[in-house]
């Protein structure tokens, strides 16, 4: 999460699990009769163990969100870890629309049982589709498929301490910091994927594809390329060094997601009293009525007492702090907190790591509250979810470059 190379925050990281829900829900789920046990409270006599909550906020420094400070952070475009092995071909694209995927948010955490896994980010991208999102939802019940159409997809990249993009020193946690490498040069358009295309008519704009070009071209490029044709050097910089420069949105494009910093703090500092959190409800960016309106109108809709008593217990634990927006906690036992009860997956749903052929596990969840933060409508038509959880290679597996996980969609 917020780590910034600091070694006290790693510790924050390790070892934490995120709980089950509360044991009375167990006799409501629906067990998928392939089920082998994920759904059951094997934990009873466990301890409620950390959760690190994770927290959006407009960034006081724009040159904290760039790559060589390792940041957790929303919207905008990816601060690539590693910035010259980025994912490519129909890795970018949404696999039911064929659009590029845009970036939702990144998350900083490393593991401190490898030295492989010194650095490492997970980093998450979607669709901007609610039809797409909607076959997503039915493409990930399929098991062991040939092939998914997903339209959201979440890639792993870590890097040892030693290694040739960043020094091997803590950033100083200032404007000073810089990597050792540009990076590959980034498209024109939307800031994320590489840009190995070019303009064929002034030959210096970069584009991850012909639709991204199309786009910017209408979008004011047409009246730049002579210019650029001309001056080759006032191609955009934020494209062609790859984290060196400050991470903008690319000039003209509208539908990016406002950029957030990512701010964490353990759940266990809100298990208090809610009137005693009152200046935290206080400062809320969500107004606290809004949120209350919210949860009473999406109570209605649940028709089944299972499903009620589930949201109930999920908003009980929600509500503490309700301007969190992710929740992570990663260990062999971990689990989602899942706001009801369909849905859900059962270990059989879950694959293997398509790498190494290991388990995946549990790593954290995204909260629709994301959505409030970004200035998505709240319409038939816009994104929407109960939660995305988000599940990685338990032995995070070695490689060059990014390595796609696991991202099962609740509607």
């Amino acid at each position: 999460m917020d780590i910034n190379g600091k070694g006290d925050s790693v510790d924050e990281l390790k070892g934490l699990r995120i709980t089950n829900l509360d044991d009375d829900d167990d006799e409501n789920i629906a067990v998928d009769e392939d089920d082998n046990g994920e759904d059951e409270d094997d934990d009873d006599e466990e301890e409620q163990e950390s959760v690190i909550l994770g927290f959006v906020e407009k960034p006081e420094h724009s040159w904290s969100l760039l790559r060589q400070q390792f940041p957790s952070k929303a919207g905008g475009v990816p601060a690539w870890l590693d910035p010259d092995n980025l994912p490519t071909g129909m890795s970018c694209v949404c696999d039911v629309c064929g659009e590029p995927l845009q970036f939702l948010l990144q998350v900083y955490a490393p593991l401190v049982e490898k030295d492989s896994t010194f650095h490492r980010t997970l980093f998450v991208f979607m669709c901007l589709s609610m039809k797409c999102l909607l076959r997503d939802q039915h493409e990930q019940w399929k098991r062991h498929p040939d092939k998914q159409s997903r339209s959201v997809k979440v890639f792993r990249c870590q890097l040892p301490r030693a290694n040739s993009f960043y020094s091997s020193k803590p950033p100083e946690g200032n404007a000073t910091d810089k990597p050792l490498t540009p990076g590959a040069p980034l498209c024109n358009w939307c800031g994320t994927w590489k840009g190995d295309k070019f303009c064929s008519s002034c030959k210096v704009a970069r584009y991850c594809s012909q639709k991204h070009q199309v786009v910017h071209w209408r979008a004011g490029h047409k009246l730049e390329c002579q210019q650029l044709s001309l001056s080759p050097q006032s191609s955009d910089s934020n494209a062609c060094h790859g984290g060196v420069a400050q991470i903008k949105a690319p000039k003209g494009n509208k539908s990016l997601w406002p950029v957030y910093e990512m701010k964490n703090e353990h759940e266990s500092e809100y298990d208090t009293e809610m009137s005693g959190d009152e200046e935290h409800t206080d400062n809320s960016l969500i107004p606290r009525n809004k949120v209350d309106d919210t949860m009473k109108s999406l109570m209605d809709t649940f028709e089944g007492d299972g499903d009620k008593k589930s949201w109930a217990s999920f908003q009980e634990r929600i509500g503490k702090a309700p301007e969190q927006v992710l929740r992570y906690c990663r260990s062999a036992g971990s689990k989602p907190l899942w706001p009801i009860l369909g849905g859900r997956p059962s270990k059989a749903d879950i694959p293997i790591c398509s790498y190494c052929g290991g388990h995946l596990c549990f790593e954290f969840q995204i909260l629709p509250q994301l959505l409030y933060y970004f200035g998505v409508k709240n319409d038939a038509e816009s994104l929407d979810w109960a939660t995305i959880a988000v599940y990685t290679c338990e032995a995070s597996c070695e490689g060059v470059g990014y390595k796609q996980e696991f991202a099962w969609v609740q509607l």
